[in-house]
């Protein structure tokens, strides 16, 4: 687990963070640049938890919940929702609660999960995927030290979504972030 920072910390997402999660992803712009489906069926947050609990089995999906160091409030998720061992590479991503957004949570969380996922794993390259309409989202990967390597146009996002996305990418021998 990745050591708090910024007063947050990131612990594995469990059975008690699930109804935080449920909340989460009926948030509008959850919907609208991530994977979550829109809507989302009444039992998402379980069958996703049970989805990334397996995967963690065999290395190729992570999730951690983001907590409040000091009052342990759930505040988001930080996820690898792709992990691929032989290419030493994973896609990485977030989402921040409403309510914890304009903080700075979702950059200290991107901060820890990329250095867990280069000192915990050995991953060689983290990858993050952006819609180019996603502003706040792509200051938080220039702040977390990722760079911007070009859009992919029309890219499948979920069931009837198609959109350009950018692709940013870190490696373990990029400078530091901040």
């Amino acid at each position: 687990m990745p050591p708090p920072s910024t007063g947050i910390r990131l612990v594995p997402l469990a059975e008690s963070h699930l109804e935080a999660v449920a909340d989460l992803v009926e948030d509008p712009a959850v919907q609208r640049f991530t994977r979550v489906p829109s809507p989302p069926p009444a039992d998402f947050a379980r069958t996703w938890l049970e989805r990334y609990e397996r995967a963690r089995l065999d290395g190729t999906r992570e999730v951690f919940a983001i907590e409040d160091t000091v009052t342990g409030a759930f505040l988001g998720i930080a996820v690898l929702p792709r992990i691929d061992r032989e290419s030493a590479t994973a896609e990485l991503g977030y989402m921040v609660a409403p309510a914890a957004r304009g903080r700075g949570i979702a950059t200290a969380a991107l901060r820890q999960l990329a250095e867990w996922s280069f000192t915990e794993t050995g991953l060689e390259r983290l990858e993050l995927m952006i819609s180019v309409l996603n502003e706040p989202s792509k200051r938080v990967a220039e702040r977390c030290g990722f760079t911007y390597e070009g859009a992919l146009r029309s890219c499948f996002l979920k069931p009837g979504v198609r959109e350009d996305i950018e692709l940013w990418s870190r490696l373990p021998s990029d400078p530091a972030p901040g």
